[in-house]
């Protein structure tokens, strides 16, 4: 039936009050509808995307402030009813489902159950007559498997077909045991079967059913309420049936139950259920803050994305792939960690799996997030989802939570002030470090100060100071004659000094 709904909301408030207390209240008052022409931009990116994709149902949402933004819902849920998808029907996110894992066993490490480095055989007993993966190989640690650094195989194809391996089966897999591609510790190899293993470390962690754990630890305290690991217990007029495009239509996907995989890439959920997630580990961020983050502390939030130590280059996502920055990029504990010359820090994961595909990004700095859900078989939607991400960029709309000024920087200022207005260094007094006259005498420090200042002629040295840490710092005065920028560093001693400072002229 070739029924076709559409359906965007510019700004959905009854449905987007998001984990309210996790994220901080200037934050949540400052989210806004986005402007016409970015949300108008965005919906044809995922238009486009669901065209191309040949999805029978989309939806995507954008999260900002601790609150959803933006919402869109395209397409159908259910080929034979012509059921169209809404902000409350349940996907399955497939490996999205992995930084649900990742953070379950972080709050089994902050409950002092386990360590990151203990042995994975330690907790799962079917493991201890594992062979080294090579003679010089050490044991598959925890973290091993969190970074996916173990030695298994990559495993997508297969692994995807195992959601519903019963939990017994799973025990005699691990008990058999199996080759290893190479050995532990030395490269990054994308494993289900380490996640599903991990599953198991919460399982014998916790000392209950994984999914029932996940459950009243992490989505009832969020208010998940329509989020599951059992596909079967989601009610047939709330479910996105999953196709696959063959023979030029639609064929439905078998509908997998929950078992012993699931911890790789089990839940179904909502793009409303979704959208307290993203709030949620957006809540991480901006350090130093103290809190509430829901159900952990921001610190384990933000350790998600601490890398193992192997990074790759690869191409950004989407229609800048061949023109714009490449990624430096490397996993985490859940999320694919990269920088991006143009967004900056960047936390991600897409979802693939037999009848859906799902893309998830954060964008910490801006407290903003962005996902996508199809019902389509590996149709997850990275492309439009980064897109998205530099709309909001080219619009203005990523803007980086301010580092406050601390008192030692401000004071450390102010002595470069004095600097400046007498071209003489030892203006600063007691605010020089020791090593600063040592590495440059006064005398020519004297001889360079009188040079930019005949040069600039009066500066504006008002101009307030940028801090990139509490320590450091950058500004740029406006002078009768051209721009002076400067830095300024201070040292890590209990009074802290200045350290370093620089000042030149703006090249025209």
């Amino acid at each position: 039936m070739a029924v076709r709904a559409r359906g965007i909301l510019g700004m959905v408030l009854a449905a987007a009050v998001v984990v309210a207390a996790s994220a901080p209240a200037a934050a949540a008052e400052a989210a806004a509808p986005l402007p016409a022409a970015a949300l108008g931009e965005i919906r044809q990116l995922f238009d486009d995307w669901k065209r191309d994709a040949r999805a029978p149902g989309l939806v995507w949402g954008v999260v900002q402030g601790g609150r959803l933004v933006a919402l869109g819902a395209d397409g159908i849920a259910d080929v034979r009813t012509g059921r169209p998808v809404t902000a409350d029907t349940a996907f399955r996110i497939a490996s999205m489902s992995k930084a649900f894992t990742a953070l379950a066993i972080l709050m089994e490490r902050d409950a002092g159950r386990l360590r990151l480095d203990d042995p994975a055989q330690a907790h799962v007993p079917e493991m201890r007559s594992w062979p080294p993966a090579t003679p010089d190989s050490p044991p598959i640690t925890v973290r091993d498997l969190l970074h996916h650094t173990s030695g298994h195989v990559t495993d997508n194809p297969w692994g995807d077909r195992q959601q519903a391996m019963p939990e017994a089966e799973f025990s005699a897999y691990l008990e058999k045991g199996f080759p290893r591609s190479r050995a532990t510790g030395t490269a990054y190899e994308y494993s289900n079967v380490g996640y599903a293993t991990l599953g198991r470390i919460v399982q014998n962690s916790a000392g209950r059913d994984f999914a029932l754990h996940v459950g009243e630890t992490l989505l009832k305290p969020l208010g998940m309420a329509s989020t599951t690991y059992e596909v079967r217990a989601v009610p047939r007029d709330r479910l996105a049936r999953g196709y696959r495009w063959q023979d030029a239509r639609w064929v439905e996907e078998p509908e997998m139950p929950h078992g012993a995989f699931g911890a790789m890439g089990g839940l179904v959920t909502t793009a409303n259920d979704y959208a307290r997630w993203i709030a949620f580990l957006l809540s991480g961020w901006p350090a130093g803050e103290v809190r509430k983050t829901g159900p952990v502390r921001a610190s384990t939030l933000r350790e998600m994305m601490q890398g193992n130590g192997f990074p790759e280059s690869r191409p950004r996502p989407g229609r800048t792939a061949a023109t714009g920055c490449r990624l430096a990029a490397v996993y985490g504990m859940g999320l694919r960690v990269a920088q991006d010359c143009d967004l900056g820090l960047t936390l991600s994961h897409g979802g693939g799996y037999p009848g859906y595909g799902s893309f998830m990004l954060l964008l910490p700095g801006a407290g903003v997030g962005i996902f996508a859900f199809s019902n389509r078989t590996y149709g997850a939607p990275a492309g439009p989802v980064w897109d998205a991400a530099l709309v909001l960029f080219r619009h203005g709309l990523l803007k980086p939570e301010p580092i406050p000024v601390s008192p030692m920087l401000a004071g450390a200022y102010a002595a470069v002030a004095r600097v400046w207005a007498r071209a003489d260094i030892e203006a600063a007094g007691p605010e020089l470090a020791m090593n600063m006259l040592l590495d440059k005498p006064a005398r020519i420090w004297r001889a360079e100060l009188q040079a930019m200042k005949a040069d600039a002629g009066a500066c504006d040295t008002s101009a307030p100071i940028r801090p990139t840490g509490a320590l450091s710092g950058t500004f740029l005065w406006r002078c009768a004659t051209g721009r002076i920028t400067g830095e300024l560093l201070l040292s890590p001693e209990a009074r802290p000094r200045i350290q370093e400072l620089r000042l030149r002229p703006m090249a025209p």
